[in-house]
């Protein structure tokens, strides 16, 4: 058991009423429990601070609030500046500091993030460690699995996850970092040994006033990364292609491996080799070079797994299991995985879902198509509305044919989103021979639609969703994979 005060030795905070011994924290009060502390965190759509006296009324012992609220004077307040900050500190103190016992590994970028989570974790793997991942996709400790609510979890969550991971004696976490995880201070009171930085294109302007803004929010983690630190031997991992990259390692407060294909780097792949299969590649280490077989295609795929390289080359790993790690991986879900059932033609599923990732995609695909590209995408409503004509100027330029069409539309009409996005099809579309799309809201119609079409040697990319399993419309979610409709109208043929 820990008291208020032991929670916040290191914080900047007033204690009004008494110290006490705290069971558990919350940050929902529809959760709280007797003798709990509550955080009344100021949220989108909502603020914590209009709940405090419900949760008071359920038995918070303690709320932390960044204001004097009206409450019997048997419940202590916490006064900080900052709600969501303190909360991650207090949540690390609560848990023991989980992170010190781990060594963290955080991954950040636009794209990319999730494959090179996964790749580092076989690595290390491969290497005798045992490692939890957080991410996208999932989060994995042991041999549990489960579905993740968000990227980043809150601060609360992640050194929850972070303290069961301690209690399963893992001896490593990789875990992807949202650039809204380090604006909303989910990583607050959790101090990494090494971060990866993979890529800054636009996204996420709907929540960042601009790219720069989008920048420094990533920055964060690097700027901070060897600063009061309890730990030893920091490194940022840093893309030195992306001019972004060039910037980050500057900022870096710890040691950085650089990587690249374009530019000089300590860590480089050179004599590449793609294929609709996979990537051959020779990898340049300060430690040596060593070849790869990847199972993974795609340009993007060889920066993700020069990523993997360096993050695992600064946790000691050597180059056989490094290789060895790199060549098990043939896939991550949702990240340009084949639906093949035995059909003449290829069925691409993929997470890209915005004008980078995208246009990654489909110039792999290019690489190897013998015929068209079928293109089916969308873009996300209540997001980043700025980036849908990229995407359609994209899709244009890369498909023979494209069908615009939902992703997840929320509050938004699906017409008004690919409308949008048309927008950056319409000039292409007027001047390149042979190219055509078509505009079908419904994601269901939308894929039958350019699978029936599809003929021998064509490749059909569906975008936008990769791993998900549902669609999500104002005011309900629907059960939706894509994977799971490409198979039912596969069979069909």
């Amino acid at each position: 058991m820990v008291t208020i005060s032991q929670l916040t030795a290191n914080l900047d905070c007033e204690i009004i009423g008494k110290d006490k011994v705290v069971s558990g924290l919350s940050y929902d009060s529809r959760q709280i429990k007797p003798g709990e502390l509550f955080f009344a965190i100021r949220g989108f759509k909502t603020d914590g601070h209009l709940f405090v006296k419900e949760a008071a009324a359920k038995g918070a012992d303690a709320v932390v609030v960044e204001q004097i609220q009206d409450l019997d004077p048997s419940v202590t307040q916490v006064l900080v500046p900052d709600t969501r900050a303190a909360m991650g500190e207090m949540a690390a103190a609560f848990f023991g500091h989980p992170a010190r016992r781990l060594r963290v590994i955080g991954v950040t970028g636009t794209n990319g993030k999730t494959t090179t989570t996964y790749l580092i974790k076989s690595v290390l793997e491969q290497a005798g460690l045992s490692v939890g991942l957080i991410g996208t996709i999932q989060v994995m400790i042991g041999g549990k699995a489960v579905p993740a609510k968000r990227t980043t979890p809150e601060s609360l969550d992640l050194q929850a996850l972070l303290a069961e991971m301690v209690a399963h004696n893992l001896d490593c976490v990789v875990m992807e970092v949202s650039s809204h995880a380090l604006e909303l201070n989910r990583t607050a009171g959790l101090e990494f040994d090494t971060a990866v930085f993979t890529n800054l294109t636009q996204d996420h302007l709907d929540f960042h006033q601009s790219l720069e803004d989008y920048f420094q929010a990533k920055a964060k983690l690097f700027a901070g990364l060897g600063k009061a630190s309890v730990k030893a031997g920091k490194a940022a991992v840093i893309n030195v292609d992306d001019p972004f990259g060039v910037r980050m390692g500057i900022l870096s407060s710890a040691p950085v491996y650089s990587y690249g294909v374009e530019q000089p780097a300590q860590i480089r792949a050179c004599d590449i080799h793609i294929t609709s299969k996979g990537v051959r590649y020779r990898l340049q280490t300060p430690f040596g070079d060593v070849p790869l077989d990847l199972g993974l295609t795609g340009r993007f795929n060889v920066y993700n797994t020069l990523a993997a390289s360096g993050a695992c080359l600064a946790a000691g790993v050597d180059l056989a299991d490094l290789k060895a790690g790199l060549e098990k991986v043939t896939g991550v879900p949702g990240r340009f995985e084949l639906v093949d059932m035995g059909q003449d033609f290829a069925v691409i599923v993929d997470y890209a879902h915005t004008p980078d990732s995208l246009r990654n995609v489909l110039n792999t695909v290019r690489g190897f198509a013998q015929n068209r590209v079928i293109t089916v995408f969308g873009a996300g409503g209540d997001r980043d509305r700025a980036k849908r004509p990229l995407m359609g100027q994209a899709a244009a330029e890369l498909s023979d044919y494209v069908i615009l069409t939902s992703d997840n539309p929320r509050s938004e009409d699906p017409m008004v989103i690919c409308s949008e996005i048309e927008q950056g099809m319409l000039p292409l579309a007027s001047r390149k021979a042979g190219f055509d799309y078509h505009i079908e809201p419904n994601r269901a119609r939308a894929i039958e639609m350019a699978i029936k079409m599809a003929e021998a040697g064509d490749v059909v990319v569906i975008a936008g969703k990769g791993h998900e399993t549902y669609q999500e419309f104002a005011g309900h979610i629907i059960d939706f994979d894509d994977r799971a409709e490409a198979r039912r109208v596969l069979k069909e043929l």
